[in-house]
C-alpha cells in the first residue's frame, strides 16, 4: 500500500492507492459492543443530557467530528518544533499502514461491513488549533503534519480516529451531533487506543500513577465532546456521566482494552 502526496489548491492532500480503501473524499476547511450497543445504550441512558445548539461551524451538519485533543502533550503542540514536513508525514502514515493495531481496526472494519472508498487518509497542515487529527464521517481521517513530530504521534492519531471510524461503522444511527453519541465513542478512543497509557500520561506531566487511567480518559474525552459545536460545557459533562460505565467497558472490536 502507497500512500501518495499531491498538493491541493489550500491545503497539500494524501491520497492512498489500494485496492480496498476505506474512505474517500477528502475534509474541505483545514481544521479540522460489535452491533453498536453502547452507542445506542448511550442515548437512551436513564440521566437526561442537555443538547445545545451549534455555537460555531456552519457546515457541522451532523457528519464532521470535531478536531480532537490528541495533540496534548506532543512536542510540536506544546511548542517544541513545527513539526514534521509534508513528505516526512506522509512517509509516516505508509508506515502506520502497517502497525499491527491499524491492521487490525481495518479488517474489523470491513468485517463489520462498512463500504470501501477510493481514500483513506489526508495529510494536511492544520491552523489556530493544536489538535493532531480528526474524522469526518463518509470522508475519512485527517492527520495535521505540523502538529506530529514522532511517528508514535502518527500511530496513535490513527488509531484513535479508527475506533471513532469504526464506531461510525456499527452504529447505523451514529449523530455526531447527539453529544451522548459522541461522548460515547471519545470514551472509546481514548480508552482503546493507548492514548491514557501511563507513559504518556507521565510525559504531559501528569505523574499520578494510581487511577490515571480512567482521570486520563475522562479528561480528553471532556476536552473534545467540548469541542463539539451542538455540546455546551454542561452538556458535554452531563453526557460523559451518563454514557461512562456503558461505553468505558465497551472495548469491541477488542475483547479487551489493550
Amino acid at each position: 500500500m502507497l500512500l501518495n502526496g499531491q498538493t491541493g489548491r489550500k491545503r497539500h492532500r494524501a491520497e492512498v492507492v489500494d485496492p480496498h480503501p476505506l474512505y474517500d473524499g477528502t475534509r474541505d476547511d483545514e481544521t479540522d459492543g460489535q452491533d453498536g450497543s453502547s452507542l445506542r445504550k448511550a442515548e437512551s441512558s436513564g440521566r437526561t443530557i442537555s443538547s445545545s445548539p451549534p455555537r460555531t461551524s456552519e457546515d457541522f451538519g451532523g457528519e464532521a467530528l470535531p478536531m480532537d485533543g490528541a495533540a496534548e502533550g506532543t512536542a510540536a503542540a506544546a511548542g517544541g518544533g513545527g513539526g514534521m514536513s509534508h513528505k516526512e508525514c506522509v512517509d509516516g502514515i505508509n508506515k502506520s499502514l502497517a502497525h499491527p493495531t491499524v491492521k487490525f481496526l481495518r479488517e474489523k472494519m470491513e468485517k463489520a461491513g462498512c463500504p470501501v472508498w477510493p481514500r483513506l487518509l489526508t495529510a494536511i497542515t492544520c491552523k489556530g488549533q493544536s489538535s493532531a487529527g480528526g474524522y469526518s464521517s463518509g470522508r475519512g481521517i485527517t492527520i495535521c503534519c505540523n502538529h506530529m513530530t514522532f511517528q508514535d504521534e502518527i500511530n496513535q492519531v490513527i488509531i484513535h480516529e479508527l475506533i471513532h471510524a469504526y464506531d461510525d461503522c456499527r452504529a447505523k444511527n451514529m449523530e455526531w451531533t447527539n453529544c451522548a453519541h459522541h461522548a460515547c465513542s471519545e470514551i472509546r478512543a481514548n480508552h482503546l487506543s493507548g492514548d491514557c497509557h501511563y507513559k504518556r500520561e507521565l510525559l504531559r506531566g501528569f505523574l499520578k500513577i494510581r487511577g490515571h487511567g480512567q482521570e486520563c480518559v475522562r479528561r480528553r474525552a471532556l476536552k473534545s465532546v467540548q469541542n463539539n459545536p451542538y455540546c455546551s460545557a454542561v452538556a458535554a459533562k452531563d453526557a460523559i456521566e451518563a454514557v461512562w460505565d456503558i461505553c468505558y467497558n465497551d472495548t469491541s472490536p477488542f475483547d479487551r482494552a489493550p
